[in-house]
């Protein structure tokens, strides 16, 4: 992909301006053209894989992906050849939208397509079109939609069609039912559940803020841009931790192929003003992550998007994953909407959190501790609040990082006390031979500690607590209601072949130098040290931290340089 030269002087971090943002977009949209059907109302990508929806829905799906990346570039050369593909399709190419199909997904890209660049291309198609594109449409306004995010895509196409004086009712009808089914995944601090349960990622983001927030803009609605705004707003403040000091996001959760839409709501609080980052911040964090896939491969020799993280990686897809899924990432260019003159443009960057200072950071919502480190720029989520097994690595794991991803399955783990964990199921706890964690209950997060309690194999109960300082970590496990006899395997980060990544993991009590124990014949303690650093000579782990433990019931951490603090293992309680 060409990009114009790097300007250090008003982008000291990354190199990126607008015109770096308008040459990615531009060139992810002449890709793409070549792969259009002859009467661009379908998109089929290369490839032998097709989702579970089948190929009429992916060449669906490819279409309105990308039209979503022209509107946000307000490409008018290449809005005229999706008018074209909007006659052909909704005269009887497109399949229709049903109850939790995938077709419902697609229309509401296209909703907000049409939406953002109406005089582009609504007001010029003729009306014959526009009433059947309304009509198909319109089929969202009463499709059942799947019980998570889904419900918003019936708010964004019922917000066009109310804009353009279709189904008035049912539009509103539409947009009220979707607004109020997630009041009850709301659960504070800026942060949604998706769905049911305790599914927290990034689809908080590119999701579950972004519909209702430029519903609550486009519409000029005060009232709901003071409640979605606002709730964006304080999700922003945790959101920017997130992100490495080398732009990466954090790998933890599903549809991770769509890379850069991780910084929708950076640009989406400085579109709307509800933000509490700086402009010249909001353009480091967004343009790093950009960059960071660009420089690793995301777009192949074609010039598409592939499906994967870096390069391809089959790891990280889902069975709805098709051809055209990685276009979502269409949504990271909705900075674009933003005027050349705005500050978050001409402002020079700031550094993000990460790179200003170490930090270990509680997240209420969710249940996590952030744990970051400005030396080497790498971010580590201790998860102790979020589940979703049906997406197992990308859930249920203790920890996750900026720098490493989740093993896929449980092998035995073949481990030393002073170098990297092998193990393929990482920072995990393994009763028996069963590495499941499921039923997690959140016990609190505070000042550089967090816990939790979780089901284990065999019927156990593991009742977790993870303390950090700096780059080191002391995690705490108390495994109950195991057979006595039952071993025990205890596992940290999986490196892989991170370039410069150590990981380490140390047992402390209740572990041989394998990282593995049995229960006793009542509750068990196992405790070990581990570090995830990309330092190149970092201090020995066990001169950063002392542990004494006084049998199950308290332990004793001291930090090299900081705090001494008191664990109760069975509670999750830490007190200083």
């Amino acid at each position: 992909m060409h990009l114009p030269p790097d300007d250090r002087t008003l982008s000291p971090h990354t190199g990126y301006t607008r015109a770096h943002w308008e040459a990615a977009a531009g060139a992810l949209l002449a890709a793409v053209e070549p792969y259009a059907t002859e009467d661009r109302a379908l998109y089929h990508f290369p490839g032998d894989r097709e989702s579970r929806s089948g190929r009429l829905s992916d060449g669906l799906e490819g279409y309105a992906r990308t039209l979503l990346l022209a509107a946000f570039r307000r490409d008018e050369t290449a809005l005229e050849r999706y008018a074209d593909g909007l006659a052909a399709g909704v005269s009887g190419v497109w399949p229709r939208i049903e109850d939790r199909s995938q077709p419902l997904v697609e229309a509401a890209s296209i909703a907000l397509a049409l939406r953002l660049t109406r005089p582009l291309l609504w007001d010029r198609l003729d009306d014959d079109v526009r009433q059947r594109a309304a009509a198909w449409l319109g089929d969202a306004l009463t499709a059942e939609a799947w019980p998570c995010n889904w419900e918003l895509f019936p708010v964004t196409v019922g917000g066009f069609l109310l804009s353009v004086g279709y189904e008035p009712e049912a539009s509103r009808k539409a947009i009220d039912r979707g607004l109020e089914r997630i009041e009850e995944w709301y659960v504070g601090d800026g942060w949604y559940t998706d769905g049911d349960g305790r599914k927290f990622d990034y689809y908080n983001g590119w999701a579950m803020h972004l519909y209702p927030v430029l519903h609550a803009w486009l519409a000029d609605d005060s009232r709901l841009l003071n409640v979605y705004g606002g709730r964006l707003e304080a999700h922003l403040a945790d959101y920017a931790r997130l992100f490495g000091g080398d732009g990466a996001p954090m790998h933890q959760g599903r549809s991770l192929t769509y890379r850069f839409a991780t910084t929708v709501p950076l640009w989406l609080g400085a579109l709307t003003g509800r933000t509490p980052l700086p402009p010249g911040e909001t353009r480091r964090l967004a343009s790093g992550a950009l960059k960071y896939f660009l420089d690793r491969g995301a777009v192949d020799e074609h010039g598409l998007l592939t499906l994967g993280w870096h390069g391809p990686n089959s790891a990280v897809l889902q069975g709805y994953s098709g051809p055209a899924s990685p276009y979502w990432a269409s949504k990271g260019f909705l900075g674009l909407l933003l005027p050349p003159d705005h500050e978050v443009w001409t402002a020079p960057e700031e550094p993000g959190p990460t790179e200003r200072a170490d930090a270990v950071t509680p997240i209420l919502a969710p249940n996590w501790l952030l744990q970051s480190t400005s030396s080497d720029g790498v971010v580590r989520l201790h998860n102790h609040g979020s589940e979703d097994v049906r997406y197992d690595p990308y859930y249920t794991r203790l920890a996750y990082s900026t720098v490493t991803e989740p093993s896929a399955s449980y092998a035995s783990q073949a481990s030393s006390a002073s170098s990297a964990s092998s193990a393929s199921y990482d920072n995990s706890v393994i009763v028996g031979d069963d590495p499941s964690r499921t039923g997690i209950e959140p016990l609190g997060v505070g000042d550089g500690w967090v816990a939790s309690r979780h089901e284990a194999g065999g019927g156990a109960r593991v009742t977790s607590v993870v303390l950090a300082h700096g780059a080191a970590e002391v995690r705490v496990h108390l495994v109950t209601g195991a057979e006595p006899g039952t071993p025990v395997r205890v596992t940290g980060w999986a490196a892989g072949d991170g370039v410069g990544v150590r990981a380490e993991l140390l047992p402390v009590h209740g572990l041989s130098d394998e990282l593995t124990g049995v229960t006793g014949d009542g509750d068990t303690l196992f405790v070990a040290l581990a570090r995830l650093t990309a330092e190149p000579e970092p201090v020995p782990l066990e001169e950063t931290v002392s542990v004494r433990v006084d049998g199950a019931d308290e332990i004793h951490v001291g930090w090299s340089g900081g705090p001494e603090v008191r664990v109760r293992p069975a509670d999750g309680a830490v007190v200083s």
